[in-house]
């Protein structure tokens, strides 16, 4: 008789452990000073651990459950489609996918703000921003709503063209206390990490595909 081992997704793995530890800094300050992006940190303590394990704690529960909502809703989508493209690598990549992309949303912001000492950073925000990318990249007529336009639904690659002018509108503007470098980065990160490991390891031109869909899109209006 043969038993079927039940098993959690990367997706969820993931939503779990930053749940655990996001919820552990709201009462612990030292959870968030040990595990928060402080470029000081990187550049004078060699704390490099840091761009990674600031991704995995939040400022306060609107913080967590807005970031880990937009994860859930995206990232089992893209876990399948990494199985269906990688087959055996496709979980593997999929890490490799949210875990870089921790690393690489922060390096512009880590050499900019390298010697500032008032400076620190943390959630997954740019994480999932590369998960949501990998996401219209593989499905970019899959109609995503505008929470700023309440039962208006685009074309997600339409999302995806206004979120990257915002975010980088809103970096080059400054102010406040959300990293906008990060999700632009993160953005872009995930899109170029999906074009690369489609070109060296997967039969599927993914590129191509997207720009067909596109195209044919245009085509009928």
């Amino acid at each position: 008789m043969e038993f079927n081992t039940p098993h959690l997704s990367i997706t969820l793995i993931i939503i779990i452990l930053t749940a655990i530890l996001s919820i552990a800094g709201f009462s612990n300050q030292k959870v968030i000073d040990d595990l928060i992006f402080y470029p000081p940190a990187v550049s004078r303590r060699k704390q490099w651990y840091r761009f990674i394990t600031c991704g995995f704690i939040h400022a306060d529960v609107i913080h967590l459950v807005f970031n880990m909502y937009a994860f859930y809703m995206f990232g089992g989508a893209v876990e399948v489609y990494f199985e269906q493209l990688f087959n055996d690598n496709g979980k593997w990549l999929y890490v490799v996918l949210y875990v870089s992309s921790l690393v690489v949303c922060l390096l512009p912001t880590y050499l900019k703000n390298q010697d500032n000492y008032y400076y620190k950073s943390l959630g997954a925000s740019g994480a999932v921003a590369a998960v949501v990318f990998a996401f219209i990249f593989l499905a970019p007529m899959v109609p995503l709503g505008l929470i700023i336009l309440p039962g208006v639904r685009i074309p997600a690659f339409i999302f995806g063209v206004l979120y990257l002018a915002i975010s980088a509108y809103l970096d080059k503007r400054g102010g406040g206390s959300i990293n906008h470098s990060a999700h632009f980065w993160g953005a872009v990160y995930g899109i170029v990490f999906l074009l690369v490991t489609c070109f060296f390891l997967a039969d599927y031109p993914v590129g191509q595909k997207f720009l067909e869909q596109v195209q044919a899109w245009i085509s009928g209006l």
